[in-house]
Formats: structure tokens, C-alpha cells, sequence
């Protein structure tokens, strides 16, 4: 099991509208970065990943399973974008801050403070259990 997060703005596609598309998910689509395309690109079935608002919000709100391998990102006919197919999981009961998490001593090398701009970054099983407690997530999924 491999950990994962997603940035989406809310206003573009929030985790309501993720919990929408329901068991079937959606395309994680729309990422021109090589750095996440690598991630998506070793993300397994069943890997988890935390959906976190960024510019309007700036939490973990919600927690998200990859639900389909990496493919032809549908939104491109460039090749090398590809993306995979998540879905929601679960809300997180207390959505976590990005302020909680700067001030984290546990959480100070993780990706979201580091690579703050990276829309899809992976998660440490460490961190990953961090920041599910201080969501109020136990036991961690």
C-alpha cells in the first residue's frame, strides 16, 4: 500500500464533487507536471490519498482510493500525460490545515511543506498515520 495526496482548488473540483462521481470515480486528469505524472505513474489499485483544497481552504478534507491505473489523460492527445482514476473513500471527521501540518514536527519533511506546488505528491506511512490522527481518522484507513 502506497500513500498519496491530491491538490485540487474547490472551486475547480472539490471533494464534494468527487464524493459525486461516486464507486465509478474520475479521471485525476488536467496535471502537466512531469514530477506527479511519475506519481500517478506508480500508484497501484487500492493505493490511498489524501484530497487536500489548496488556495481556498488549504486542508485535508477528504481521503481517496486509486480506483484505475495510469492511462491516456483524456483532456490531452500528448502522449505523455497520463493521469489515473480515483475516488472518495471517506471526509476526513476533522479536516487537517496546512498551518496544523507546517507545525508538525512529525511532518516537517513531508512533501506538502517541501513541494508546496506539487498537485500530487507521495505520502510516507508515517505521515500518513500523522496526519490521520490529527484528523481525528483512527484507526488510520
Amino acid at each position: 500500500m502506497n500513500y498519496w495526496l491530491f491538490k485540487s482548488e474547490p472551486s475547480v473540483f472539490s471533494f464534494e464533487a468527487l464524493k459525486a462521481k461516486g464507486k465509478a470515480g474520475t479521471q485525476w486528469d488536467g496535471v502537466r507536471n512531469y514530477a506527479a505524472r511519475n506519481n500517478m505513474k506508480a500508484m497501484q489499485i487500492g493505493d490511498l490519498g489524501f484530497f487536500y483544497h489548496s488556495n481556498d481552504g488549504l486542508d485535508v478534507v477528504g481521503i481517496a482510493e486509486v480506483c484505475g491505473l495510469a492511462h491516456q489523460d483524456s483532456t490531452t492527445d500528448d502522449p505523455r500525460w497520463e493521469c489515473v482514476d480515483i475516488r472518495a473513500v471517506k471526509d476526513m471527521p476533522k479536516p487537517v490545515t496546512l498551518e496544523q501540518v507546517k507545525a508538525n514536527p512529525k511532518l516537517a519533511e513531508m512533501a506538502l511543506v517541501r513541494l508546496g506546488r506539487l498537485s500530487v505528491q507521495p505520502v510516507t506511512p508515517a505521515e500518513w498515520k500523522e496526519v490521520c490522527r490529527m484528523g481525528d481518522l483512527t484507526p488510520a484507513p
